[in-house]
Protein backbone atom coordinates (compact mmCIF):
# COMPACT_ATOMS: atom_id res chain seq x y z
CA UNK A 1 0.00 0.00 0.00
CA UNK A 2 1.50 3.28 -0.89
CA UNK A 3 2.36 5.91 1.99
CA UNK A 4 3.05 9.33 1.57
CA UNK A 5 6.74 9.75 1.71
CA UNK A 6 6.92 12.78 4.07
CA UNK A 7 3.78 12.38 6.48
CA UNK A 8 1.35 9.45 7.29
CA UNK A 9 -1.85 9.13 4.96
CA UNK A 10 -1.70 6.14 2.47
CA UNK A 11 -3.75 5.81 -0.50
CA UNK A 12 -7.08 4.83 1.30
CA UNK A 13 -7.53 8.53 2.32
CA UNK A 14 -9.90 10.73 0.64
CA UNK A 15 -8.71 12.90 -1.73
CA UNK A 16 -5.37 11.84 -1.60
CA UNK A 17 -3.03 11.84 -4.43
CA UNK A 18 0.98 10.87 -5.07
CA UNK A 19 3.20 12.89 -7.84
CA UNK A 20 6.08 11.32 -9.32
CA UNK A 21 8.22 11.13 -6.01
CA UNK A 22 5.87 9.85 -4.12
CA UNK A 23 4.58 13.02 -1.73
CA UNK A 24 1.05 13.52 -1.25
CA UNK A 25 -1.19 16.54 -2.17
CA UNK A 26 -1.51 17.83 1.46
CA UNK A 27 1.95 17.90 1.97
CA UNK A 28 2.36 19.70 -1.14
CA UNK A 29 0.46 22.17 -0.31
CA UNK A 30 1.40 23.05 3.54
CA UNK A 31 2.95 25.94 3.98
CA UNK A 32 6.76 25.70 5.09
CA UNK A 33 7.75 26.38 8.86
CA UNK A 34 8.50 30.14 8.08
CA UNK A 35 5.30 30.69 6.70
CA UNK A 36 3.66 28.48 9.48
CA UNK A 37 5.33 30.44 12.53
CA UNK A 38 4.36 33.59 10.68
CA UNK A 39 0.73 32.48 10.93
CA UNK A 40 0.73 31.76 14.16
CA UNK A 41 2.34 35.11 15.67
CA UNK A 42 -0.83 36.60 13.60
CA UNK A 43 -3.31 34.63 15.50
CA UNK A 44 -2.11 34.53 18.39
CA UNK A 45 -1.74 38.85 18.34
CA UNK A 46 -5.29 38.50 17.31
CA UNK A 47 -6.27 36.81 20.53
CA UNK A 48 -4.39 39.04 22.37
CA UNK A 49 -5.90 42.57 21.01
CA UNK A 50 -9.49 40.76 21.54
CA UNK A 51 -8.48 39.68 25.24
CA UNK A 52 -7.98 43.37 25.79
CA UNK A 53 -11.27 44.78 23.98
CA UNK A 54 -13.31 41.98 26.06
CA UNK A 55 -11.40 41.04 29.37
CA UNK A 56 -13.42 41.61 32.48
CA UNK A 57 -16.54 42.46 30.83
CA UNK A 58 -18.65 39.78 32.66
CA UNK A 59 -18.51 36.60 35.39
CA UNK A 60 -16.55 34.96 33.15
CA UNK A 61 -13.36 35.35 30.13
CA UNK A 62 -13.89 32.18 28.41
CA UNK A 63 -15.78 28.48 28.68
CA UNK A 64 -13.17 25.95 27.70
CA UNK A 65 -14.12 22.40 26.98
CA UNK A 66 -12.55 20.39 29.14
CA UNK A 67 -12.11 16.39 28.37
CA UNK A 68 -9.67 15.91 31.36
CA UNK A 69 -7.22 15.28 28.77
CA UNK A 70 -3.64 16.16 28.44
CA UNK A 71 -4.20 18.83 25.59
CA UNK A 72 -7.50 20.29 27.65
CA UNK A 73 -5.27 20.46 30.79
CA UNK A 74 -2.65 22.26 29.18
CA UNK A 75 -4.99 24.91 27.54
CA UNK A 76 -6.62 25.62 30.94
CA UNK A 77 -2.98 26.30 32.02
CA UNK A 78 -2.17 28.08 28.86
CA UNK A 79 -5.71 30.40 29.15
CA UNK A 80 -4.59 31.07 32.87
CA UNK A 81 -0.71 31.66 32.85
CA UNK A 82 -0.19 33.09 30.03
CA UNK A 83 -3.62 35.21 29.39
CA UNK A 84 -4.95 35.67 32.76
CA UNK A 85 -8.58 34.76 31.79
CA UNK A 86 -10.62 34.03 34.49
CA UNK A 87 -12.38 30.86 33.32
CA UNK A 88 -15.38 28.33 33.09
CA UNK A 89 -14.59 24.46 32.50
CA UNK A 90 -16.99 22.52 31.35
CA UNK A 91 -16.86 18.36 30.65
CA UNK A 92 -19.29 16.18 28.78
CA UNK A 93 -19.44 12.70 30.34
CA UNK A 94 -20.46 10.21 27.62
CA UNK A 95 -20.85 7.39 30.30
CA UNK A 96 -17.89 6.06 28.61
CA UNK A 97 -14.78 8.21 30.56
CA UNK A 98 -12.25 6.71 31.95
CA UNK A 99 -11.61 6.06 35.83
CA UNK A 100 -8.27 7.55 35.23
CA UNK A 101 -9.83 10.79 33.22
CA UNK A 102 -12.47 11.65 36.32
CA UNK A 103 -9.45 11.38 38.40
CA UNK A 104 -7.87 13.59 36.56
CA UNK A 105 -10.49 15.96 35.81
CA UNK A 106 -10.69 16.26 40.18
CA UNK A 107 -7.19 16.67 40.20
CA UNK A 108 -6.36 19.21 37.94
CA UNK A 109 -9.64 20.94 39.34
CA UNK A 110 -8.14 20.81 42.95
CA UNK A 111 -5.16 22.33 41.91
CA UNK A 112 -6.29 25.12 39.62
CA UNK A 113 -8.37 28.32 40.31
CA UNK A 114 -11.00 26.97 37.59
CA UNK A 115 -15.31 27.15 37.72
CA UNK A 116 -16.62 23.81 36.61
CA UNK A 117 -19.71 22.03 35.40
CA UNK A 118 -20.50 18.68 33.87
CA UNK A 119 -23.17 18.05 31.57
CA UNK A 120 -24.06 14.16 31.43
CA UNK A 121 -26.80 12.83 29.38
CA UNK A 122 -28.91 10.26 30.14
CA UNK A 123 -27.41 7.13 29.40
CA UNK A 124 -29.81 5.18 27.13
CA UNK A 125 -30.39 8.60 25.47
CA UNK A 126 -26.08 8.43 25.12
CA UNK A 127 -26.62 5.26 24.21
CA UNK A 128 -28.51 5.61 21.21
CA UNK A 129 -26.66 8.16 20.14
CA UNK A 130 -23.69 5.77 19.89
CA UNK A 131 -25.38 3.26 17.94
CA UNK A 132 -26.63 5.28 15.21
CA UNK A 133 -23.37 7.12 14.89
CA UNK A 134 -21.83 3.92 14.30
CA UNK A 135 -23.15 4.26 10.61
CA UNK A 136 -20.68 5.02 7.86
CA UNK A 137 -23.52 7.19 6.10
CA UNK A 138 -24.79 9.21 9.15
CA UNK A 139 -22.48 11.97 7.79
CA UNK A 140 -20.71 13.37 4.39
CA UNK A 141 -17.60 11.34 3.88
CA UNK A 142 -15.69 14.24 3.74
CA UNK A 143 -16.31 14.69 7.61
CA UNK A 144 -14.97 11.49 8.09
CA UNK A 145 -11.36 12.20 6.69
CA UNK A 146 -10.59 14.18 10.00
CA UNK A 147 -12.63 11.76 12.89
CA UNK A 148 -14.42 8.64 13.13
CA UNK A 149 -18.52 9.01 13.11
CA UNK A 150 -19.25 7.84 16.56
CA UNK A 151 -16.14 11.12 17.73
CA UNK A 152 -18.11 13.36 15.64
CA UNK A 153 -21.15 13.09 17.34
CA UNK A 154 -19.21 13.29 21.07
CA UNK A 155 -17.51 16.55 19.45
CA UNK A 156 -20.58 17.74 18.00
CA UNK A 157 -22.72 17.82 21.23
CA UNK A 158 -19.77 18.89 23.00
CA UNK A 159 -19.26 21.93 20.74
CA UNK A 160 -22.83 23.17 20.84
CA UNK A 161 -23.55 22.56 24.43
CA UNK A 162 -20.74 25.17 24.67
CA UNK A 163 -22.47 28.00 22.34
CA UNK A 164 -25.49 27.05 24.57
CA UNK A 165 -23.87 28.15 27.92
CA UNK A 166 -21.28 31.11 26.05
CA UNK A 167 -24.86 32.82 24.33
CA UNK A 168 -26.80 32.07 27.73
CA UNK A 169 -24.09 33.43 30.24
CA UNK A 170 -22.50 36.22 27.91
CA UNK A 171 -19.25 34.63 27.52
CA UNK A 172 -17.11 36.15 24.71
CA UNK A 173 -15.07 33.51 24.48
CA UNK A 174 -15.32 29.68 23.51
CA UNK A 175 -12.22 27.79 24.09
CA UNK A 176 -11.56 24.24 22.69
CA UNK A 177 -8.46 22.05 23.53
CA UNK A 178 -7.70 20.70 20.11
CA UNK A 179 -4.23 20.03 18.41
CA UNK A 180 -2.92 21.75 15.96
CA UNK A 181 -3.80 18.24 13.59
CA UNK A 182 -7.39 18.23 15.15
CA UNK A 183 -8.02 22.37 14.36
CA UNK A 184 -7.09 23.84 11.20
CA UNK A 185 -5.47 27.08 11.59
CA UNK A 186 -8.48 28.89 9.75
CA UNK A 187 -10.32 27.69 13.09
CA UNK A 188 -7.90 29.59 15.74
CA UNK A 189 -9.74 32.75 16.08
CA UNK A 190 -13.47 32.60 14.80
CA UNK A 191 -15.86 35.57 15.35
CA UNK A 192 -19.07 33.24 15.14
CA UNK A 193 -22.86 34.11 13.99
CA UNK A 194 -26.04 33.10 13.92
CA UNK A 195 -25.97 32.11 9.94
CA UNK A 196 -22.84 30.45 10.79
CA UNK A 197 -23.71 28.70 13.72
CA UNK A 198 -26.93 27.34 12.48
CA UNK A 199 -25.95 26.13 9.15
CA UNK A 200 -23.46 24.45 11.16
CA UNK A 201 -26.05 22.84 13.40
CA UNK A 202 -27.97 22.00 10.60
CA UNK A 203 -25.71 19.55 9.12
CA UNK A 204 -25.60 17.84 12.08
CA UNK A 205 -28.63 18.13 13.94
CA UNK A 206 -30.67 16.78 10.75
CA UNK A 207 -29.19 13.46 10.59
CA UNK A 208 -29.29 12.90 14.34
CA UNK A 209 -32.91 13.76 14.87
CA UNK A 210 -33.84 11.91 11.86
CA UNK A 211 -32.93 8.94 13.93
CA UNK A 212 -33.50 9.70 17.57
CA UNK A 213 -36.25 12.29 17.44
CA UNK A 214 -36.08 15.00 20.65
CA UNK A 215 -33.53 13.42 22.88
CA UNK A 216 -30.90 15.55 21.44
CA UNK A 217 -32.28 18.63 21.22
CA UNK A 218 -31.18 19.98 24.41
CA UNK A 219 -27.83 20.05 23.11
CA UNK A 220 -28.22 22.23 20.62
CA UNK A 221 -29.52 25.50 20.01
CA UNK A 222 -32.54 27.08 20.38
CA UNK A 223 -34.24 29.91 18.61
CA UNK A 224 -33.90 31.89 21.80
CA UNK A 225 -30.77 31.75 21.93
CA UNK A 226 -30.62 32.56 17.63
CA UNK A 227 -32.12 35.60 18.66
CA UNK A 228 -29.24 36.83 21.10
CA UNK A 229 -27.14 38.01 17.98
CA UNK A 230 -24.60 40.34 20.23
CA UNK A 231 -23.55 37.41 22.49
CA UNK A 232 -22.32 34.56 19.91
CA UNK A 233 -18.99 33.92 20.66
CA UNK A 234 -15.13 34.03 19.38
CA UNK A 235 -14.37 30.32 18.81
CA UNK A 236 -10.70 30.11 19.95
CA UNK A 237 -8.36 26.96 19.39
CA UNK A 238 -5.22 28.13 20.99
CA UNK A 239 -3.41 24.99 20.74
CA UNK A 240 -3.32 26.29 16.53
CA UNK A 241 -1.10 29.40 17.34
CA UNK A 242 0.64 27.92 20.71
CA UNK A 243 3.94 26.26 20.49
CA UNK A 244 2.12 22.46 20.45
CA UNK A 245 5.28 20.10 21.96
CA UNK A 246 3.90 16.76 23.80
CA UNK A 247 6.68 16.49 26.08
CA UNK A 248 5.87 20.44 27.59
CA UNK A 249 1.89 19.22 27.34
CA UNK A 250 2.95 16.06 29.44
CA UNK A 251 5.55 17.91 32.18
CA UNK A 252 2.46 20.87 32.59
CA UNK A 253 -0.14 18.72 33.00
CA UNK A 254 1.88 16.78 35.59
CA UNK A 255 2.41 20.18 37.63
CA UNK A 256 -1.73 19.80 38.33
CA UNK A 257 -1.94 16.31 39.00
CA UNK A 258 -2.43 14.93 36.18
CA UNK A 259 -1.46 11.37 35.65
CA UNK A 260 -1.22 9.56 31.88
CA UNK A 261 -3.98 6.87 31.64
CA UNK A 262 -3.15 3.52 31.35
CA UNK A 263 -6.92 2.31 30.44
CA UNK A 264 -7.17 4.47 27.43
CA UNK A 265 -5.83 3.50 23.48
CA UNK A 266 -2.70 5.41 22.59
CA UNK A 267 -5.23 7.99 20.60
CA UNK A 268 -6.98 8.76 23.40
CA UNK A 269 -6.45 10.20 27.13
CA UNK A 270 -9.61 10.10 28.62
CA UNK A 271 -12.57 7.85 26.46
CA UNK A 272 -13.05 4.64 27.13
CA UNK A 273 -14.87 4.46 23.82
CA UNK A 274 -12.19 5.75 21.29
CA UNK A 275 -10.87 2.21 20.58
CA UNK A 276 -14.48 1.23 19.62
CA UNK A 277 -15.15 4.47 17.11
CA UNK A 278 -11.47 4.15 15.47
CA UNK A 279 -12.36 -0.03 14.74
CA UNK A 280 -15.27 1.20 13.42
CA UNK A 281 -14.21 3.63 11.36
CA UNK A 282 -11.46 1.29 10.10
CA UNK A 283 -13.68 -1.19 8.96
CA UNK A 284 -15.88 1.29 7.06
CA UNK A 285 -13.39 3.41 5.68
CA UNK A 286 -9.93 1.63 6.14
CA UNK A 287 -8.39 4.51 7.42
CA UNK A 288 -7.39 4.76 10.90
CA UNK A 289 -9.61 8.21 11.51
CA UNK A 290 -6.58 9.68 13.88
CA UNK A 291 -4.36 9.65 10.34
CA UNK A 292 -5.36 13.50 9.07
CA UNK A 293 -4.72 14.53 13.04
CA UNK A 294 -1.56 12.71 12.96
CA UNK A 295 0.30 13.73 9.58
CA UNK A 296 -0.94 17.20 10.10
CA UNK A 297 1.36 16.90 13.75
CA UNK A 298 4.00 15.44 11.62
CA UNK A 299 3.78 18.25 8.66
CA UNK A 300 4.55 21.21 11.36
CA UNK A 301 7.14 19.67 13.31
CA UNK A 302 4.75 18.08 16.40
CA UNK A 303 5.85 14.60 15.73
CA UNK A 304 8.74 13.02 13.35
CA UNK A 305 6.87 10.69 10.48
CA UNK A 306 8.59 7.74 12.18
CA UNK A 307 6.29 8.72 15.18
CA UNK A 308 3.25 8.76 13.58
CA UNK A 309 3.53 5.69 11.66
CA UNK A 310 4.09 3.78 14.90
CA UNK A 311 0.95 5.80 16.55
CA UNK A 312 -1.37 4.58 14.13
CA UNK A 313 0.11 0.51 14.01
CA UNK A 314 -0.83 0.61 18.15
CA UNK A 315 -3.26 -1.98 18.08
CA UNK A 316 -6.63 -1.33 19.13
CA UNK A 317 -7.35 -2.28 22.64
CA UNK A 318 -9.59 -5.82 22.08
CA UNK A 319 -10.66 -6.20 25.96
CA UNK A 320 -11.35 -2.28 25.40
CA UNK A 321 -13.61 -2.60 22.75
CA UNK A 322 -15.54 -6.12 24.09
CA UNK A 323 -15.84 -4.12 27.17
CA UNK A 324 -17.66 -0.90 25.45
CA UNK A 325 -20.14 -3.36 23.00
CA UNK A 326 -21.14 -5.23 26.32
CA UNK A 327 -22.52 -2.15 28.00
CA UNK A 328 -23.95 -0.94 24.82
CA UNK A 329 -25.25 -4.01 24.49
CA UNK A 330 -24.02 -5.22 21.18
CA UNK A 331 -22.57 -8.21 19.54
Amino acid sequence: MQTCKKCVLNERFIGIRFDEEGVCNFCRSAKNPDQQRSIRGKYEAKFQKLIEQNKGKGSYDCLVAYSGGKDSTYTLHLLQERYDLRLLAYSFDNWFQSDRARCNIRAVLSNINVDHLTVMPSFEGMKKIVLASMSGDLYPAKAMARASSICTSCISLIRFIGFRLTIEQEIPFLIFGMSPGQAPMATAVVKTNPRMIRTMQEALLRPLSDLLGDIIKPFFLEQRHFDKVEHFPYSINPLAFADYDEDVIYKTADKYGWKKPDDTDANSTNCLLNALANQVHLDQFGVNPYAYEIAELVRTGCMTREEGLARLAEPFPAEQIAAVKNKLGID
